[in-house]
Order: C-alpha cells, then sequence, then structure tokens
C-alpha cells in the first residue's frame, strides 16, 4: 500500500478519532440513537437518556479517548529516544512504577485526587531507574535500557502481586480490576486532556529534533541538537503522559507500542504528522476497545486492558521477530 500523503493522512486520522467517539457514545445498554444523542447534547431536558448521555457516555468517551491518546504519544517519543521500535510504556516499566504507587494510594486509602501525583511520583521514579542503571557517560544504548526496562517492569509487577496479597479482601475487586485497565470510574476527563494538550504542544515543538533524532543522536549532535536536553525532555514528558493514563484507567498495555507503528506504516514518518495522528488514532484505539469491553457480554464488563492485550502480544511478537531477523 503506497503510503498516504501527510493532510491526508491527518484526514483520515480525524475521521477514524470521530468514527470512534461516536461508537463509544451511540454504543451501551441503552439503545440511544445519534440523532437523539445530539438531540440530548443541545436540549438537555433532563431524561433519563440526557442523564446517560452526559453523566456515563460521554465521561468515559472522553476518558477513553484521552487515555489512549496519552499512551500512543509517549509511546512514539519513547521510540524516538530509544531508537528502538520496542519502545513503549507498559514494556519499559514506567507504566509498573505509576501502578504501584497507585495501589498503595488504595491501600492506605488516600483520596482519589491523589492518584495522578503519585502516579506521576512512580512512573519518574521508574524511568530514572531504568536510565541510571543503562546510563555509562554519553553511551545509551536503546537495548540495554529495553532488557533493564523489562527487568524493572517485572520487578514492579512482583511488588504488585506482594502489595495485592497483604490488601484487606474489601479492596481486592476495586485493585485487580482497575490494574487491569478499567475505565468505569473515568468520569472526569478534564486532567486527562489538559495533560493531552500540553503534551503533544510540547512535542510538537521538538519535532524538527525528533526527526533528526530518528538517525541517531550523534547525527542530530553534529547538527547543532542539544541532545542530552531533548533527551531530558523526553523522559519527563514521556514518564508525565503514561502516569496521567494509569492513574485514570489503570495499566494497559500496547496502546503506546501498536499505535506509532500503525501511523508510519500508513506513511507519517514525520514527526510533526506522526504525533497528532498518533494521538488521534491511539484515542480511537481505546475508544473502540472500551466500547467493546462494554458491550461484548453485556450486562458484565471486561476490563479493556485485557483486549488491549490480545491485539498487542501478537503485534509485539510480530516486530521482535522482525527485529531478530535484522
Amino acid at each position: 500500500m503506497p503510503p498516504f500523503r501527510p493532510a491526508v493522512l491527518l484526514l483520515l486520522s480525524f475521521v477514524l478519532a470521530g468514527i470512534g467517539l461516536g461508537m463509544a457514545v451511540v454504543n451501551g445498554s441503552v439503545d440511544i440513537g445519534i440523532a437523539d444523542i445530539v438531540h440530548h447534547l443541545v436540549a438537555n431536558d433532563g431524561s433519563t437518556d440526557d442523564l446517560i448521555v452526559d453523566q456515563l457516555r460521554l465521561p468515559r468517551a472522553l476518558s477513553a479517548f484521552a487515555v489512549g491518546g496519552l499512551l500512543a504519544l509517549a509511546g512514539a517519543l519513547m521510540q524516538v529516544l530509544l531508537r528502538n521500535p520496542l519502545g513503549d510504556p507498559y514494556i519499559l516499566g514506567v507504566s509498573g512504577g505509576a501502578s504501584i504507587a497507585v495501589l498503595i494510594a488504595m491501600l492506605v486509602a488516600l483520596p482519589a485526587a491523589w492518584y495522578a501525583p503519585v502516579a506521576t511520583v512512580g512512573a519518574l521514579a521508574s524511568t530514572l531507574l531504568v536510565f541510571g542503571l543503562t546510563h555509562h557517560g554519553d553511551d545509551w544504548r536503546s537495548e540495554h535500557l529495553l532488557l533493564t526496562g523489562v527487568v524493572v517492569a517485572a520487578g514492579w509487577s512482583a511488588l504488585i502481586s506482594f502489595v495485592l496479597s497483604i490488601s484487606p479482601a474489601t479492596h481486592l475487586p476495586g485493585m485487580l480490576f482497575w490494574l487491569m485497565g478499567d475505565l468505569a470510574n473515568a468520569t472526569r476527563p478534564g486532567l486527562a486532556w489538559a495533560v493531552l494538550t500540553i503534551g503533544l504542544l510540547l512535542a510538537l515543538l521538538r519535532a524538527r529534533d525528533l526527526n533528526i533524532a530518528t538517525h541517531g543522536m550523534l547525527q542530530a549532535a553534529a547538527l547543532g541538537v542539544d541532545t542530552q536536553r531533548l533527551r531530558i525532555e523526553l523522559y519527563f514528558v514521556s514518564a508525565v503522559l503514561t502516569a496521567a493514563a494509569v492513574s485514570i484507567a489503570g495499566a494497559i498495555g500496547f496502546v503506546g507500542l501498536i499505535t506509532p507503528h500503525l501511523v508510519r506504516t500508513l506513511g507519517g514518518t514525520d514527526h510533526r504528522v506522526l504525533l497528532p495522528a498518533a494521538v488521534l488514532l491511539g484515542g480511537a484505539l481505546l475508544s473502540v476497545a472500551d466500547t467493546l469491553a462494554r458491550t461484548l457480554i453485556s450486562p458484565m464488563q471486561l476490563p479493556v486492558g485485557v483486549l488491549t492485550a490480545l491485539l498487542g502480544v501478537p503485534v509485539f511478537l510480530f516486530l521482535l521477530s522482525r527485529r531478530g531477523r535484522r
């Protein structure tokens, strides 16, 4: 398939994002048509359908879209930083660091308003741990970073199991569901959208440097890019994006891995196009996944992280096998 032109790719991403959001708002246990939803959004008459749209489906759809966008943007930045197509907040242990921090907050019964700041602390701590263990002077080897990230992620998984094992039985169902990726309580998407907007703007300001960095940090330094500052900015922004996503919906894997690859396959190699397209497609992907999670076995709900993992694991193994053959 020939690559799309940038304008066509962005237009396609907008269309798919609209379809994903629309599916999330229209589909549910109660049938509400598109015309009725538009009517309810325009003329709020206080009916039951109004409450379903305004207080349940729309906030959840917007939250799912924002979380997908956050993870996709974080994944795109990490893949440039590591010059490795397997870079992803979930695989590198950043999601695990944020998750263990939020689980501890749940264990000690901190209010939900604390989840975002403690997740940020956990994500930054995990990032510093991974890069501290692999940083030797100016030598940043992506393979070492990736392997260290996998090991650190395994360590976080062990700590998560420990926290769950000592948690009261009354807390366990909620903690387990959240840990598997759950948007059922995501009713306030404002923070996620604010972080996503700021993160995307900051990344776009660095789009030219990211384009150069894809050819190697040495080449980027030779062309005048402050690579050390660029690395620090990418680490920090990726960790904050991941923490915002985890604090809302738990550890949802593989969205950050799959989406940037999909955009590059469609022709989005310029980061001025790749980054916004990845945000739109990541949001659309998670919106559709959450819609399926809510409706496949309705009235029961699946954790959305289960569906993204079912899709992401074979894609990850495919990418790993391709990399191994090079």
